[in-house]
């Protein structure tokens, strides 16, 4: 990807951060906008689409979990938080809410620049995949289930359209792609996260949760999303391609 190219939003209330920062990403070629609230953000994103999504969690008015459930369910744009908050806990919920990514303050500008590089290169893996499925396009159907992986959306048995995170899409698309096998915790982080995720496994205990409470009919007793005891976890259904027009 060429960085010339490459649109950057910035959204932190904190200008001693925001302003040299901003000035340090246009050095490394970027494209900068900058905002002070998620007011402010989403101003701007009802004009333009950025390739990237810089975002501060502590903001006055709306937080930057808020925005960034907006960010990944309605625009599916990538993100990575920038937070003061080490704790784990507080970088598991930025994970399953569905960004990319998180870098922790203070942080040294040259790892910032290294993990943007990283998500935009594995945000255009994950659109040509998408687009190695356009021709035919495929819907992938399991137990009734029907989830279209170019529009990300999942369909129930009975015609329902059921709302899902870019997180339990990218959870819901790695066992899909892999039914019937076991799926431990640190290869899933890696299918799902992309980083060294794998400090915080129980992200993908949680992630499992909710994406059960969705498709299961009784997500204390699943039966689709099988834990392996000792290993991690494994669909248990037989996964068919169809296209779009034959799945209805």
């Amino acid at each position: 990807m060429n960085e010339t190219a490459v649109r950057l939003l910035l959204v932190d209330d904190e200008a001693a951060l925001r302003e040299p920062l901003s000035d340090y990403l246009v050095r490394q070629g970027f494209a900068v906008q900058q905002a002070v609230s998620a007011a402010e953000a989403r101003e701007i994103l009802r004009r333009e689409t950025p390739d990237l999504v810089l975002l501060d969690i502590m903001m006055p008015g709306e937080d930057g979990l808020s925005l960034c459930r907006h960010l990944v369910e309605a625009r599916q744009l990538p993100t990575i938080f920038l937070t003061a908050r080490g704790e784990a806990t507080d970088r598991i919920v930025g994970l399953e809410i569905g960004a990319d990514d998180y870098v922790v303050k203070p942080f040294e500008p040259r790892e910032l620049v290294a993990r943007i590089r990283s998500v935009l290169r594995r945000a255009q893996r994950a659109a040509q995949d998408g687009d190695s499925l356009a021709e035919p396009a495929e819907v992938l159907v399991f137990e009734g289930w029907a989830l279209d992986p170019l529009k990300r959306r999942l369909t129930a048995p009975d015609g329902a359209v059921v709302a899902i995170s870019s997180a339990e899409f990218r959870l819901l698309m790695a066992f899909l792609e892999h039914p019937r096998q076991v799926l431990d915790r640190d290869r899933l982080l890696d299918m799902v996260q992309g980083r060294e995720a794998h400090l915080f496994d129980r992200a993908v205990d949680n992630q499992v949760s909710r994406l059960r409470r969705k498709i299961e009919v009784d997500s204390k007793n699943p039966q689709l999303i099988q834990t392996v005891w000792g290993g991690g976890y494994m669909l248990a259904a037989e996964v068919r391609r169809r296209p779009v027009s034959a799945a209805g």
